[in-house]
């Protein structure tokens, strides 16, 4: 009888957890639909998603064409106009994620304009994840991307003609808006950009590419196309992309992470903070070297953000507002 009673409050109290985790399901509602992304790069790429969201298309489609916009600008260096590695040579790195958890990502892709829409190719024509290197190269030309001529962007070939001078590679904090920004008389320093959507069906994806931190060693990999460190989605939750230096985001699973602080009841902003709480803690003296940013949305289309420096911009779009903004940071 005893144990009859025990076992009694044990099944209340465990459905009383879920319930009380359930009830927002049933009475919040989805403001979609919404975009956000990261970086200054990220206004004009909310735009390219719009069209999309706009005539109440898919997310998956937004955040696909909202990043492509990034990919075939000469403006930054994402795409085949970011630096190079330590070799000369520019490879790329992209992700994508739909609201079942359908995947796609491909690493070290060298001439292929857009690398997030060869994700996408992986994640629905083949049984695989991720493809990388010659054998993704070989996939995108199989699947019609043409080959582009293995040539620097003008930008990009003066900063590897410095590079080359000293031949030092060090994390930068916020390379992806520097200074030298369009409108300053300089070279945008850009090489990641991630983006997140919510459309008018309540459904949730994401995108991430990059050209990886300039100068690399040859073959390195960051987290921009891995998923659970660079981007995470979970419809009945919600979404997270990092953008920074990847191999940190690695440690810390960040976007899964996120996520997960999400799916215990934290908002998208201060889901964000609690893993940048975790990575300074692990990196301890070495935390101000490097910077690490994370943007969120929630299954309603609540979005924020949070960095571990200052300097982290970030793009939302709705059909009530088109800002951006600067996210708060763990060091001021």
């Amino acid at each position: 009888m005893e144990r009859r009673r025990l076992l009694q409050y044990g099944f209340l109290a465990a459905a009383t957890s879920f319930i009380s985790r359930s009830l927002p399901a049933r009475t919040a509602k989805s403001t979609g639909p919404v975009v956000i992304s990261t970086w200054d790069a990220g206004v004009e790429a909310n735009k390219g998603a719009w069209e999309v969201l706009s005539r109440a298309g898919t997310a998956l489609d937004a955040v696909e064409k909202g990043v492509m916009v990034t990919e075939a600008s000469q403006n930054c260096c994402v795409g085949l106009g970011g630096n190079p590695d330590r070799e000369g040579i520019v490879t790329l790195d992209a992700c994508i994620m739909d609201h079942r958890f359908n995947c796609g990502g491909v690493m070290f892709l060298e001439r292929i304009k857009h690398p997030v829409s060869v994700a996408r190719r992986v994640m629905e024509k083949t049984p695989h994840v991720y493809l990388a290197g010659a054998g993704a190269q070989q996939f995108a030309v199989s699947e019609g991307f043409p080959l582009e001529p293995q040539v620097l962007s003008e930008p990009a070939r003066k900063q590897y003609k410095e590079w080359l001078k000293k031949s030092h590679y060090a994390p930068a904090v916020n390379r992806e808006n520097t200074e030298n920004r369009p409108g300053a008389g300089g070279v945008f320093d850009h090489d990641t950009i991630a983006m997140l959507a919510l459309d008018a069906y309540g459904d949730l994806s994401g995108s991430c590419t990059t050209s990886g931190m300039g100068f690399k060693m040859r073959g390195r990999v960051g987290d921009s196309p891995i998923i659970g460190s660079g981007l995470y989605v979970d419809n009945a939750v919600g979404a997270c992309a990092a953008t920074g230096q990847g191999e940190d985001i690695i440690r810390v699973a960040g976007a899964a992470s996120v996520v997960e602080y999400m799916r215990a009841g934290y908002a998208p902003a201060p889901a964000c903070r609690k893993v940048i709480e975790r990575l300074a803690r692990i990196k301890g003296d070495k935390a101000r070297d490097i910077q690490v940013a994370f943007i969120a949305m929630d299954r309603y289309g609540t979005v924020g953000a949070y960095a571990l420096q200052k300097g982290f911009t970030y793009a939302v779009k709705s059909e009530e507002k088109e800002v951006l903004l600067s996210a708060d940071s763990w060091f001021s």
